[in-house]
């Protein structure tokens, strides 16, 4: 039995692939007319990548240098999903550290607090250049650029800031294999693994400044034989932590497939798209600037002999005389014609009909891709309800959210991590048995940008009447609206008290009515009797 099934599923598919019969299912067929070229490998995610990875990489960059889709469509994810920096908020598990939810909010008060001494300065950037806040969003855009970004935790100490955890920030250009060597099942794209696929160690290309002005002078462009504005033939091998757990080496990439060791860009599949998009566009751009320049034709009924004939025998003195006739073209100008001419107009046929339409369906394939509608890519609501602007907004906010849980995750939980480390062991920060649960010490969230309102009066009474029924908190209410819901009780607090001392009245809350229900007005109305209350 086993015998004979094996036989047929061996014969049959061998004849399927010798394109003697066709398949059961219709795309797997290799004989039909559309599928017969479609012939794609199947291979490692590594194998697939990695032989493509460069030009991938140095295609995004050059989109995002220069084409303005494609550096609106990074800019519009790095202002949803970073913005001006995600915040921190300390939750550290008072449950499983037998605490209470007083002592968990005053030491994650008082944690935040030296949080943002170190993250609102310089002193988390070896160079001094950046704040935490302007590396998460460099992070974020060498991702979207290049599928990648790369940090080195480091141990320094500097005059200028008592803190020395420090981000060194690398170009994932300098992440690859001694000597370009091929990859192997335990090295591949400069990272190092262990049989299980743990990152052991990175090994990163050193720069000689030297060679690189030279080089940079010389060349000014691209890379020859891996030799890219001074970068030489040396690496250094960095661990991935250190003896007692420490990460040296942050790699912020997502992963699609298994075994996947570097990123890809986030525009790899609608490069193509892009490319050819340009190319049809600046087609019509320049026919259409053609087009302008020509007003008209002036046709005559005159034959060459004709024109011979009537010069005399001399062709060339007609034209000699129409190079000699200028009128001074200005609006409204009338021209004479030769007897017998007449002046045909041009009517361009530039921009093709189709050519608005086209571009934009292109670009909601861009727009899919991205995790953008529409709307937003092109930054266009003018063929947009409230209906439609909402449901894609909506599906734009489960994308944003999605990609920022990935980057706290990421990248700010790892780096504050190694920071609350420093600043338990200086004992800035009270944590007993720190080593031993610290993973319940660590707990954070992490907010972005607001998602705003497109009507903040029905938003605003929904986020009501969602506390109202205990589907919602305060604290998430705030959160998606980018605010701390502490920092905004503690600021109302302040204000009622500064407005009780001023004798100023606060205004009174007026409660969202029932859904579908209008408000009632409180005194008599011109030609309305007041409405009375029922006890």
């Amino acid at each position: 039995m086993a015998v004979n099934f094996l036989s047929k599923w061996f014969g049959g598919k061998l004849k399927a692939q010798a394109g003697w019969i066709d398949t059961a299912y219709a795309g797997a067929s290799r004989i039909r007319k559309q599928l017969a070229n479609w012939l794609p490998t199947r291979s490692a995610a590594d194998a697939d990548l990695l032989p493509n990875q460069d030009m991938l990489v140095a295609r995004s960059r050059d989109l995002d240098r220069n084409n303005g889709v494609a550096a609106g469509g990074f800019q519009t994810l790095s202002d949803n999903v970073v913005g001006v920096g995600l915040r921190m908020s300390c939750r550290p598990d008072w449950r499983a550290l037998g605490r209470d939810i007083q002592w968990a909010e005053e030491w994650g008060r008082s944690t935040e607090s030296l949080w943002r001494t170190w993250a609102d300065s310089t002193a988390c950037d070896v160079s001094a250049q950046m704040n935490f806040p302007a590396l998460t969003q460099l992070v974020f855009r060498s991702a979207l650029q290049n599928g990648e970004a790369l940090a080195l935790p480091l141990w320094m100490e500097r005059s200028d800031t008592p803190w020395r955890t420090c981000l060194q920030m690398i170009d994932t250009d300098r992440l690859s294999n001694p000597g370009y060597a091929l990859p192997t099942v335990a090295l591949r794209g400069g990272v190092e693994m262990d049989a299980y696929g743990r990152p052991v160690a990175y090994y990163i290309r050193k720069i000689d400044t030297t060679w690189g002005v030279l080089w940079s002078g010389l060349v000014g462009i691209g890379s020859v034989a891996g030799l890219s504005y001074g970068i030489t033939g040396n690496w250094e091998r960095i661990p991935a932590e250190t003896a007692f757990g420490r990460k040296r080496v942050l790699h912020v990439l997502q992963r699609e497939r298994v075994d996947q060791t570097r990123g890809k860009p986030i525009l790899a599949p609608i490069i193509e798209q892009f490319r050819m998009l340009d190319s049809y566009q600046r087609t019509e751009l320049q026919s259409a600037i053609v087009n302008s320049i020509v007003a008209g034709i002036i046709e005559t009924p005159l034959d060459p002999a004709g024109i011979t004939e009537l010069m005399g025998g001399d062709p060339n003195a007609y034209l000699q005389n129409k190079c000699d006739y200028r009128i001074q073209l200005e609006g409204g100008t009338l021209i004479p014609l030769y007897p017998g001419d007449k002046l045909t107009p041009f009517v361009p046929s530039r921009p093709a009909p189709q050519f608005s339409n086209f571009v934009e369906a292109i670009y909601r394939q861009i727009g899919t891709c991205l995790g953008l509608p529409y709307e937003l890519i092109i930054k266009d609501f003018s063929k947009t309800n409230y209906s439609s602007a909402r449901a894609a907004l909506l599906e734009a906010w489960r994308f944003f959210i999605g990609r920022r849980a990935w980057l706290a995750t990421n990248w700010c939980q790892p780096v504050y991590n190694l920071w609350l480390e420093e600043a338990v062991n200086a004992g800035l920060v009270e944590a007993p048995g720190y080593y031993e649960n610290r993973q319940y010490y660590q707990r954070a969230r992490w907010i972005g940008p607001g998602r705003g309102w497109i009507d903040p009066v029905k938003e605003a009474q929904a986020a009501q009447l969602r506390m109202d029924i205990y589907i919602s908190t305060l604290e998430d209410e705030c959160a998606e609206q980018g605010l701390d819901w502490d920092e905004v009780l503690e600021q109302r607090a302040m204000e009622q008290s500064r407005m009780r001392e001023l004798g100023l009245a606060e205004a009174p809350f007026s409660p969202a009515p029932p859904r579908g229900e209008k408000p009632q007005p409180d005194v008599a109305e011109e030609g309305v009797p007041a409405q009375q209350g029922v006890a």
